[in-house]
């Protein structure tokens, strides 16, 4: 036993205790409680630190890395180069935990012979992080497929600005007129259909400030009339699992019922304020949209309803929303759009969706920086309402929203050993 060993190291060679009496095992005992309880606390002191210093630092270090990557294809997308990313698949850390015992005789001249324990330990970390660049399959579904109306929905239901999402998430509004389709883009270049899609979502922000916004989906009871002659009683069985059954004995026929969960809905109303069949007919009319369609229907006589609006957001893709922002730098800069006149006052109508900046020489006074093509970029620091922050957070967010699983099929894995 190592506690035996200490202890023939440790023991004081004095005469009092050599012998086989009541001191000398009371003495045994308690120098092998001291040397294990020494070493015990040793490992309990090092052992927890060292974990939960590395825990920490891999959070840390994995949340920069994915912020300067975001910033990095920001600044990509500026000059016109293509957009990567890699994903860091795993991260698997070994501890090595060692501790060692010794004795070395004490300073105490011709006096006596005591000895001087000397208790010590080593922890060495070997970390492996596993990194796959995304492409393929991966990149088209994460970067490249439009965002669903799910997508908005749970940012929305987060509490984030309206204003804030659709800016980054919608490329256009569809309205429909005299039976058309008219588009307004969220393109700069566009001058009127960016003038009208910016005062719209300045609008809708104006109704969420004054907590009249409505973000539910579409739900109603969908009916259908079966004759009972051509249902087998196992058949009955069966459907009385998943609808409300009816049974008309005179007419020998059955009325099945359901309550459906249609699509999303922005509206300044309660969607279950209105009748069954309005419900039904507005979830029609969602469903003749693509799957990247959001409604939104503003009606008067509501909270809002002084500029009422019925058609579509359209969302984009991820790709998308990072060319929009690097392109905002310069090519198609972003301009000031006066709300509408009949909007209220709104609190936040910024000139910007997420204002970066790119200059040749160092940037002071910035929390994330990157440097690139000999430029260096910087989400720009405000006074204030901290928009630009809170706009590259949910760009965060976002990102984190298209992950599925980093697939190591068709990609090359690198590993880094430490």
């Amino acid at each position: 036993m190592i506690i035996d060993r200490l202890f023939r190291v440790f023991a004081p060679r004095h005469s009092a205790i050599k012998g086989h009496g009541f001191l000398a095992v009371s003495t045994k005992k308690s120098l092998r409680l001291i040397i294990l309880s020494s070493l015990m606390s040793l490992q309990a002191c090092v052992s927890p630190y060292a974990l939960d210093h590395a825990v920490i630092a891999y959070d840390q270090s994995t949340s920069e890395i994915l912020s300067e990557l975001l910033l990095l294809n920001i600044a990509r997308a500026h000059q016109h180069q293509p957009l990567h990313f890699t994903g860091v698949s795993n991260i698997a850390a070994t501890f090595n935990f060692q501790f060692n015992a010794g004795a070395t005789p004490a300073m105490t001249g011709p006096t006596g012979s005591l000895i001087t324990p000397i208790l010590g330990g080593t922890v060495s970390e070997n970390p492996t992080i596993s990194i796959i660049p995304m492409e393929g399959e991966e990149f088209t579904k994460r970067l490249l497929t439009p965002f669903q109306e799910s997508k908005l929905t749970m940012l929305l239901r987060q509490g984030a600005d309206v204003d804030l999402i659709l800016r980054l998430l919608a490329g256009e509004l569809r309205i429909e007129n005299d039976h058309q389709d008219r588009v307004y883009n969220n393109k700069p270049s566009d001058k009127d259909g960016y003038k009208l899609f910016r005062q719209v979502v300045s609008h809708i922000s104006s109704i969420q400030d004054r907590n009249a916004l409505f973000v539910e989906p579409l739900l109603f009871d969908s009916n259908w009339d079966l004759s009972s002659e051509s249902l087998s009683p196992e058949r009955l069985v069966e459907l009385q699992k998943e609808f409300k059954v009816d049974y008309n004995a005179d007419k020998r026929h059955l009325k099945l019922s359901k309550r459906v969960s249609g699509r999303i809905i922005l509206t300044n109303y309660d969607p279950q304020s209105l009748s069954n069949e309005e419900r039904i007919k507005l979830n029609e009319e969602a469903d003749n949209g693509a799957s990247n369609d959001v409604m939104v229907d503003i009606r008067p006589g509501y909270p809002g309803g002084e500029v009422p609006i019925h058609g579509f957001f359209r969302l984009r893709s991820f790709y998308n929303i990072v060319n929009f922002i690097g392109r905002d730098i310069k090519d198609e800069p972003e301009y000031n759009v006066d709300k509408d006149p009949r909007s209220p006052f709104v609190s936040e109508n910024p000139i910007h969706t997420l204002e970066v900046l790119a200059s040749e020489s160092m940037l002071d006074d910035v929390d994330l920086s990157v440097t690139y093509g000999g430029l260096h970029y910087a989400v720009k620091p405000e006074e204030g309402y901290q928009w630009n922050r809170e706009s590259f957070r949910l760009l965060h967010q976002i990102f984190q929203m298209t992950i599925t699983e980093l697939s190591q099929q068709g990609a090359p894995e690198i590993t880094i050993s430490k």
